[in-house]
């Protein structure tokens, strides 16, 4: 079978390979792939900037597919069930952080992009029936993010006035669906006018580009402050949120694209009451709140586009380059 594996040892670490077909095991089941889809952490993983990298391993943490042969000890039911696979691996007992164990599909455990993978039985949740398999693709990673950055770890409600910053990726896009399918107010950011402008028309009130030193002004204008920011790049921009977050609102952090600020206004911090949250994707209730999240309000995520499996690296090479507006999928 055809598997999109890493090895650092070539000059792009990423390359097509013919590996065996996997048997399931007990309690395991075999999924035939239909469809899967890029995060940010595949593309870390080919510029080796993601910890604990290990050759040969097949990369890709979100997928869908069809169950095609059962392990022992596997109910009988799953057998040709059309499911999406949790990623989650050992997050442990404790639902408010994952344990020490814990890691995901796709590094350092064999992932999606192939076109049959192995999972224990217990990975597996339904298809929501109203989404087509590339849809589902790209639920898994970003939609759980969000779902906990927003539900568990803001406690969003429909008073608060929110502000999701770096719309167009995957995490963001699915935060400002759920925020627009819940009825709240929600702004957004970018570097690209053109990102915000299909944010307005998505649901967003208004958006402002991150490239102006006096965005964070505007929107303090505009909206008197917010209740939630919810963010992945961290850097400088942790000092900026302090002065436009609400008296006892709630920051919440799912990423550090930024890197690390070079100072911390602690005085602005304790003095607003403001919390600061880390947030880092979903423990497995949580996923599955979200997918029922998605089918109780129909919610279709945004897709960027979709490609032949075989094409994957051009996919890669679009999110280096930043282009993408919500999820890049491949099909089977």
């Amino acid at each position: 079978m055809k598997a999109l594996q890493l090895n650092n040892e070539l000059q792009d670490p990423i390359h097509m390979v013919d590996v065996e077909k996997p048997e399931p095991g007990p309690g395991q089941v075999l999924v035939a792939m239909k469809a899967a889809s890029l995060n940010h952490r595949d593309q870390w993983c080919r510029e080796g900037k993601y910890p604990g990298i290990k050759n040969n391993v097949t990369l890709g943490s979100d997928g869908t597919g069809v169950v095609v042969a059962l392990g022992a000890g596997v109910n009988e039911s799953w057998m040709n069930a059309e499911v999406i696979i949790n990623p989650n691996v050992d997050w442990g007992d404790n639902p408010n952080a994952q344990s020490k164990a814990y890691h995901i599909l796709g590094m350092p455990t064999n992932g999606t992009f192939a076109e049959f993978l192995v999972v224990n039985s217990d990975r597996l949740v339904l298809k929501p029936a109203h989404l087509s398999f590339e849809e589902t693709a790209s639920l898994p990673i970003a939609g759980m993010t969000a779902y906990r950055a927003l539900m568990t770890q803001a406690k969003v409600n429909q008073a608060d006035k929110v502000l999701v910053t770096g719309i167009g990726g995957g995490v963001s896009q699915f935060a400002a669906i759920f925020l627009k399918a819940l009825g709240i107010e929600y702004y957004v950011t970018s570097g690209n006018d053109q990102k915000i402008e299909n944010a307005k028309e998505a649901g967003a009130v208004d958006g402002f580009n991150y490239k102006s030193e006096s965005w964070w002004k505007e929107a303090l204008q505009t909206t008197g402050g917010f209740d939630v920011i919810i963010d992945s790049a961290g850097g400088d921009l942790v000092n900026t949120y302090l002065k436009i977050i609400k008296p006892a609102g709630r920051i919440v952090f799912y990423g550090s694209t930024a890197g690390m600020p070079k100072s911390f206004d602690m005085f602005k911090l304790f003095w607003s009451q403001a919390s600061v949250h880390g947030s880092t994707m979903a423990n497995d209730a949580e996923f599955e709140a979200m997918i029922s999240f998605m089918e109780k309000h129909q919610i279709r995520p945004v897709i960027d586009s979709v490609r032949p499996f075989e094409e994957i690296v051009s996919a890669f090479d679009k999110m280096r380059d930043g282009q993408q507006t919500g999820k890049l999928v491949v099909s089977f």
